[in-house]
């Protein structure tokens, strides 16, 4: 569904205004192996002073999904990993890709895994071009079609059930290497536990 002005245009004030707290976030980025400058190039933020309808996300790190035409959707996440829900998005949003400018940036093989900080961390700081979904189960046809043209395409599948069943369901549309990752991790448990050589003897390019 086609957004209108005014809601984009609220999107992009929300997503510059948290960015500007994205300090109060460090502990937290520290503890996922996030420097502090992949964030704010990411234009992560901190909700501190809630825009209209964004109340229920005070606290929280917001995650802005950007494309070529701006900021078209925010999806917040807490910062205390006790707190629950983990991850909320706005009311009536509908579900994106996330990193989606890396589809024009990336070279001939792309990686695709579940989660934005999952993303964020083999786009931002591994060095591998990689678009995420929100959850093994937001995988949209259309995207399909977007990655169809990468020579490789990799799927860095968590840990657990779900992430396996993500990865078998994506094999059955696209030519896909499943990176099989191992049981309870994810990718950025990973490269928090291995650093950033592990991901890139998976899929065999050379660490920058």
């Amino acid at each position: 569904m086609k957004q209108s002005i005014s809601q984009k245009e609220l999107l992009e004030k929300a997503t510059h205004r948290y960015a500007g707290n994205i300090s109060l976030a460090q502990d937290y980025l520290a503890s996922r192996g996030i420097p502090l400058e992949v964030a704010r190039l990411a234009q992560f933020g901190v909700v501190v002073e809630p825009e209209a309808g964004h109340e229920a996300m005070l606290g929280r790190l917001s995650i802005p999904y950007i494309t070529k035409t701006g900021v078209v959707d925010l999806r917040f996440r807490a910062l205390n990993p006790a707190v629950e829900p983990k991850y909320m998005g706005l009311t009536g949003a509908e579900t994106r890709m996330y990193n989606v400018l890396d589809v024009e940036r990336a070279g001939d093989y792309i990686g695709i895994c579940e989660g934005e900080i999952d993303t964020l961390t083999l786009s931002g700081i591994v060095g591998i071009p990689c678009v995420g979904v929100p959850g093994a189960n937001s995988w949209k046809k259309h995207y399909t079609r977007l990655l169809a043209d990468f020579e490789r395409v990799f799927i860095f599948a968590d840990g657990d059930q779900p992430g396996m069943e993500f990865a078998r369901s994506l094999a059955r549309e696209l030519p896909v290497t499943i990176i099989q990752l191992p049981d309870g991790t994810d990718v950025n448990s990973m490269y928090v536990q291995e650093g950033s050589q592990y991901f890139h003897q998976k899929v065999g390019t050379s660490e920058l």
